[in-house]
């Protein structure tokens, strides 16, 4: 394996081949992604009464035990409702050298359909998080929160990220990586991480972004480019580069800045503070190498801020500062990297809805 950092694709590739990663059936083309591994939904899930860890002592079966309400057959389609939460078993589970850690995060398709998604594993006492030397199996707690959802095995909703040692990035680093490669277009906010700012000025109509409606169809989640945006968003419109958020709705916003992420680096949005405001921002972190790069057909991509309001309405400003992106160094540069190499949905971005809708 290679040196200190975030384990690449050709990475992951070896630790399938040797057993580090297992799975119930085999990996499909485009599972592996250019710093993280997407994981496939089992056959079943379980309705929970509440969102549990295992505990230091505990298993996620022993839990479950405590916990569940009933049994849903995934086999021929089942639909998560909306405002319940459910654990599903994944098929990949886990033999992690005790050099190795990861770190888990909902997909940006999963984040931006407001459909909370988190891992959890035996003896785990945080959500996303997996020890070095982890043995194991691995589960999804999917909450949905907007939408209710038709799910299947081995559809991906969230995936993993390895990494071996220290490897973020300090900020004397990232500042010198700004000053030779640029990683936002404009001043870099650089203070434990890349600050980002929330876009509120809008097109020529004031759209700033959209809100999810309270009462809506069924989404299934493996029809792209399916779905009336109307019928699940209502549009937020802004002439004075600001919004108030109500409590409890679920926003999707742009940042103010492009970013870019080198090749030879990986990111993730770093959790929701509290002392920025009273809501969470962006349930889907990781950014990978390529994101926003040109040669990979990016030159700068905003990022897609997920936001939901917690306790009390609160006023949004055009560049007020929403959060930051951790940058990490890779072990290696991935033999693909995102955009071009990969398709993928996101590269080159605006404020874009999640790809099951219309454009």
């Amino acid at each position: 394996m290679s040196g200190h950092g975030v384990l690449s694709s050709q990475a992951i590739a070896r630790m399938l081949e040797c057993g580090e990663i297992t799975c119930d059936l085999p990996p499909v083309d485009g599972q592996i992604q250019p710093a993280s591994l997407d994981l496939r939904l089992g056959t079943k899930a379980w309705r929970v009464r509440a969102s549990f860890l295992a505990g230091a002592q505990g298993t996620v079966a022993e839990r479950l035990e405590e916990f569940k309400m009933h049994e849903v057959d995934l086999t021929d389609g089942a639909v998560l409702e909306k405002g319940c939460v459910y654990v599903v078993p994944l098929m990949e589970n886990l033999a992690l050298p005790d050099n190795v850690n990861a770190v888990a995060n909902a997909k940006s398709s999963t984040g931006r359909l407001d459909l909370f998604t988190r891992c959890i594993v035996d003896r785990g006492i945080e959500f996303d998080r997996i020890e070095k030397g982890y043995t194991g199996p691995l589960y999804a707690e999917i909450s949905p929160r907007s939408f209710s959802v038709l799910v299947r095995p081995g559809m991906r909703l969230n995936q993993i990220r390895f990494r071996k040692g220290k490897s973020v990035l300090s900020d004397d680093a990232l500042s010198a990586m700004h000053e030779s490669i640029g990683l936002v277009d404009g001043v870099a906010q650089i203070d434990g991480g890349l600050g980002f700012s929330v876009d509120l000025n809008g097109d020529n109509n004031g759209l700033v972004g959209y809100r999810a409606k309270p009462h809506t169809g069924l989404i299934d989640l493996d029809l792209i480019g399916h779905y009336d945006p109307t019928e699940f968003w209502e549009p937020v419109i802004s002439k004075t580069g600001g919004i108030i958020l109500d409590p409890g709705a679920f926003y999707i916003l742009v940042s103010r800045e492009a970013v870019h992420i080198p090749p030879d680096c990986a990111a993730e949005m770093a959790p929701y503070l509290a002392m920025v405001g009273e809501f969470r921002v962006h349930y889907a972190g990781f950014f990978d190498p390529g994101f926003g790069h040109s040669a990979a057909g990016g030159t700068g991509s905003r990022g897609v801020l997920e936001v939901r309001c917690h306790e009390a309405p609160f006023a949004l400003e055009h560049g007020q500062s929403v959060g930051r992106l951790v940058y990490e160094k890779m072990a290696e540069v991935p033999d693909v990297l995102y955009g071009a190499d990969l398709k993928s949905n996101y590269q080159g971005q605006g404020l874009k809805l999640s790809k099951h809708f219309k454009s």
